[in-house]
């Protein structure tokens, strides 16, 4: 583990910087803290970094939780290279993350937005590392449900428009805040809930030298995804992880999610969090810490 600096206080209560070597000269960023015994891995969403976590990471240290929380590839002081932005790649990545924490026993894994995707893919590559998953307000490709009901939302348009060649970075250069603040703003029950400060410590993530463009390929890969995730279905069957699903009351996947993630998982226990939009650990973060320790808690 290479130590770095110590987070703010008024981030991420003082957890510990450390980073990895995940391979192909790609570093990952990430934040530990708490003594245990138990272990969960937070891995965050597009357009944020690991510090989408701060409100939730202090109850969780003191709920007796060692708290994992890289900043993933492409994003906050994780390095941007140009591929390998498939999430059964950016999984490897956290395994990466979790070795180099010295974290042997099997872990709470949960994934907000493009992060649920990857806990996912970590849970069916390291079911043995994975005691339970929680995934956060997002779809999972290859599923009916993404390929069938959620392209057909508008308030998805952007996995579309994400896709496109080049487009993106040439019609957002410029314009990072703006087009950023979009989507802050628009997918929120509570517009206020990230407060000025947080805004732009994403924005100077993703607005700096091929911020934009690592954000992008998040989603050019989902074709990859699907395919993957299919595959997994097909040759493996359901995962037998216990998962957690939760979504914000006011979010496009509030009605889908249970069902979705039925199709790929044998217990699913679903949550629709009060007072909240898509970013249910800023908007309502003691609701779910609340649902995570107590999903925990039973399996």
């Amino acid at each position: 583990m290479a130590k770095e600096d110590t987070m703010d206080s008024s981030e991420m209560n003082s957890m510990q910087w450390a980073s990895v070597d995940v391979g192909n000269g790609v570093r990952l960023r990430y934040a530990v803290g708490g003594t245990g015994p138990k272990n969960i891995l937070l891995i965050h969403g597009y357009p944020e970094t690991a510090i989408a976590w701060r409100r939730i990471v202090g109850p969780l240290m003191e709920s007796g939780y060692r708290v994992i929380a890289p900043d993933f590839r492409g994003a906050g002081g994780s390095t941007r290279p140009a591929d390998g932005y498939d999430k059964a790649q950016m999984a490897r990545d956290c395994f990466a993350v979790l070795q180099d924490a010295e974290i042997k026993a099997p872990t709470f894994v949960v994934g907000h937005d493009i992060g649920m995707m990857v806990a996912y893919a970590f849970a069916r590559q390291f079911p043995g590392s994975t005691k339970a998953l929680a995934v956060l307000d997002a779809p999972l490709p290859g599923t009916e449900v993404f390929d069938h009901v959620l392209l057909d939302d508008k308030r998805v348009w952007h996995f579309h428009f994400h896709q496109a060649p080049d487009i993106p970075e040439a019609l957002t250069a410029g314009k990072e805040a703006f087009y950023l603040e979009r989507f802050w703003h628009d997918l929120a029950y509570d517009a206020g809930a990230i407060d000025l400060a947080t805004k732009q410590r994403y924005l100077e993530s993703f607005s700096g030298p091929g911020g934009m463009r690592a954000g992008f390929q998040l989603y050019r890969a989902f074709a990859q995804d699907a395919a993957f995730n299919r595959t997994q279905l097909a040759e493996h069957g359901k995962t037998a992880v216990p998962v957690l699903a939760v979504a914000g009351e006011s979010s496009a996947f509030a009605p889908v999610m249970e069902r979705m993630m039925k199709e790929v998982a044998k217990s699913v226990k679903f949550l629709c969090l009060a007072q909240a939009g898509h970013w249910l650990a800023e908007e309502n973060p003691a609701g779910l810490v609340e649902a995570l320790l107590n999903f925990d808690r039973a399996n």
